[in-house]
C-alpha cells in the first residue's frame, strides 16, 4: 500500500523560510521523479518544482525560482522543498506526487502541467504553508 506523507508547514513571516518534507513508502521511491504542487484557495493546483529521480535536473516555476530548492534522499524515500524569502502569494496547501520516470517537458511544466493527469500519482495529503505579510 502506497503512503505518501507531507509535513513541515506551518505559518511563517513574509522574508523567513521553511522546509516541507514528503516521505512515501510502499513504492520505489528513486524509480520516480517527484514534483510538488501547491493550491491556494479559490485557485487552481500549479506545478512548484520538479526533480529527476536521479536527482540530476530540477525545474522550477518562474514564480518560486531562486527562492525555492528542491532535493532528495533516496535512501530515506524522502523528498524535499527548501523555501526561502517567502511572500504572502506562496500561502497555499503543499503537495507532492510521484510524476513518472522523468520530469515532464518543459513546455508542459510551462503551461500549466497538464493537471489534472492521470500519469501524476501516489499524492500526499498536503501540508499547509501560511505566509504573513
Amino acid at each position: 500500500q502506497v503512503q505518501v506523507v507531507e509535513s513541515g508547514g506551518g505559518l511563517v513571516q513574509a522574508g523567513g523560510s521553511l522546509r516541507v518534507s514528503c516521505q512515501a513508502s510502499g513504492l520505489t521511491f528513486n524509480d520516480y521523479s517527484w514534483a510538488w504542487f501547491r493550491q491556494a484557495p479559490g485557485k487552481e493546483r500549479e506545478g512548484v518544482s520538479c526533480i529527476s529521480w536521479s536527482a540530476g535536473s530540477t525545474y522550477y516555476a518562474d514564480s518560486v525560482k531562486g527562492r525555492f530548492t528542491t532535493s532528495r534522499d533516496n535512501a530515506k524515500n524522502t523528498l524535499y522543498l527548501d523555501m526561502d524569502n517567502l511572500k504572502p502569494e506562496d500561502t497555499a496547501m503543499y503537495y507532492c506526487a510521484a510524476v513518472g520516470r522523468v520530469c515532464p517537458r518543459m513546455q508542459t511544466m510551462q503551461t500549466g502541467w497538464g493537471l489534472p493527469n492521470p500519469k501524476y500519482h501516489s499524492w500526499g495529503q498536503g501540508t499547509q504553508v501560511a505566509v504573513a505579510s
